[in-house]
């Protein structure tokens, strides 16, 4: 089988970065017997630089290749610019399809399409259709639902009724969280965590200076409480280390990092529809304790496996108790979560058995 799959966000093997989801479910087609291609952006959402990395050409005697989809660049994640880009790279992406099959790349047989964005989500079902394939749509992230918190519900009804139509019309839906079934409306949904490619057990985290350290890896836009994060450090005493914004690190730095850490920090906002970050991927694989303001899954498994502590975002007090609270943990215990709950083979090979049952 033929399987495309399409997002213009994750980093590729090759950059410098961890896989993400859309390489490791790649790897996971491959494993099964399946030829992939992954259709991407030729600029980097991470860095905001247009990639170094040349596109691959299929052939027969490859399993993978990469299709580079020109794309207007960005300089902010919350911006016009992006929106505007968003919708050129989606019309250049259905474009550039008919162009690859006219000159005899194989024709799909399966289309994973990750949400966001809509309009490539849409773009991905009409592609489908063209080419006689079935499409799951990925929901990787609530839109527009996250946008709710900068703009009027109001403004984003088109964007809710496109993303209805999209869910719709989808063969499958797919999606990071339980939680993303609400958005779906669909019986049928399938859930798989984002996961994260284990590696060896590393040694424990530990800081080495004076003060213990609490790690935070991310953006730092809007979505995140940084400020209470930093009054709660000055309270225990204890240094704030953030990976975040340009300060963006390859996989060897990040968990050299952590490494370096005693605790990780998940301080998203109340209204935040995010089930299951992906720096708390991070921080249970490096074995850091966590302590999250988010409820749902993320303080259900946080209590299962008796790592870390979640609190109320905003207050300074709630979250310097649950610091205080992570870091008397057993040590090592979110490193088992991470193997019982995230392994990102074991994830991504039942996902691709799922897909393959339902087309």
């Amino acid at each position: 089988m033929v399987v495309w799959i399409q997002n213009p966000f994750d980093n590729l093997q090759g950059e410098g970065f961890r896989k993400m989801r859309y390489a490791l479910m790649a790897d996971a087609f491959v494993r099964a017997g399946h030829r992939v291609v992954i259709w991407t952006s030729d600029f980097s959402h991470a860095t905001k630089c247009s990639r170094t990395l040349r596109r691959t050409s299929d052939s027969s005697s490859s399993c993978m290749s990469i299709q580079m989809v020109r794309t207007i660049p960005y300089a902010r994640n919350v911006s016009l610019r992006r929106v505007v880009s968003h919708i050129a790279y989606a019309r250049q992406w259905e474009r550039d399809a008919a162009g690859v099959v006219a000159d005899g790349l194989a024709r799909p047989s399966l289309i994973v399409s990750s949400l966001p964005t809509i309009s490539a989500a849409a773009a991905a079902i009409r592609i489908a259709r063209r080419f006689g394939a079935s499409v799951a749509v990925d929901v990787q992230d609530a839109w527009p639902e996250t946008f709710e918190r900068i703009l009027p519900r109001w403004t984003l009804s088109p964007l809710r009724k496109m993303a209805q139509r999209v869910f719709r019309e989808a063969d499958i839906v797919t999606g990071v969280c339980s939680r993303y079934r609400e958005l779906a409306n669909r019986s049928d949904y399938v859930m798989a965590y984002l996961g994260i490619e284990l590696g060896p057990r590393p040694a424990l985290p530990c800081s080495n200076g004076p003060r213990r350290r609490i790690a935070y890896v991310g953006g730092l836009g809007c979505s995140y409480d940084l400020k209470t994060v930093r009054r709660a450090a000055e309270m225990l005493d204890m240094e704030l280390a953030v990976a975040g914004g340009k300060n963006y690190l390859g996989q060897a730095e990040l968990e050299s990092f952590l490494s370096g850490c005693d605790v990780g920090v998940v301080p998203m906002s109340a209204d935040s529809w995010v089930g299951l970050p992906n720096k708390l991927f991070d921080y249970a694989k490096a074995g850091l304790p966590i302590v999250s303001s988010l409820g749902g899954e993320s303080a259900e498994l946080i209590a299962k496996y008796a790592c870390g502590a979640t609190y109320k975002v905003g207050d300074v007090d709630s979250l310097s108790n649950a610091i205080r609270s992570a870091l008397a943990c057993e040590a090592g215990a979110s490193r088992r979560m991470c193997e019982a709950e995230f392994d990102a083979t074991r994830i991504y090979d039942s996902y691709v058995r799922t897909l393959e049952s339902r087309i």
